[in-house]
């Protein structure tokens, strides 16, 4: 039997049962369960797979909503990395920074004290030349005026 023939069989129990005070009927309660079990087992394949269709896809969408949910804890864990290592490439650019000025200024100072020391070199050496030359004026004075002049032959 079909579902329809079966339908109507349950139609035709109603209409043929014995009518109570308020819309009530008596039925033939073990033939209403024998059309109710042959319902079952007709029920057409198209049901069937829709009811597990209608299964499958809870659990598509639970699959699917788990899957979500883990790509964005990992978006979000990778997020977390790519800041904490942009922090950590922003302090490592900042102490770049600071030892460059560091060593920037060290080297000023180091050309700095050196210049000063060799002006210092350049000064002590001029004074010590200029006495010494001063000291050659002299001698060579004082040699001059102890040797007589050389006539020249002519």
């Amino acid at each position: 039997m079909n579902m329809e023939e079966l339908l109507d069989q349950l139609d035709a129990i109603i209409e043929g049962s014995m009518k109570m005070p308020g819309r009530r009927i008596l039925v033939d309660a073990d033939k209403l369960r024998d059309i109710i079990d042959d319902i079952r087992l007709n029920v057409p394949q198209e049901v069937k797979q829709a009811r597990g269709i209608v299964a499958d896809r809870a659990e598509i969408i639970t699959s699917a909503k788990r899957e979500a949910e883990e790509k964005i804890h990992a978006a979000e864990e990778r997020a977390r990395a790519m800041v904490a290592q942009e922090e950590i490439t922003k302090l490592a650019q900042q102490k770049a920074n600071e030892i460059i000025a560091q060593a920037q200024q060290k080297t000023r100072e180091m050309r700095q004290a050196a210049q000063e020391f060799v002006e210092e070199i350049m000064r002590r050496a001029d004074e010590g030349l200029t006495e010494n030359l001063a000291e050659v004026r002299k001698t060579r004075q004082s040699l001059k005026s102890k040797i007589p002049p050389v006539n020249k032959p002519e």
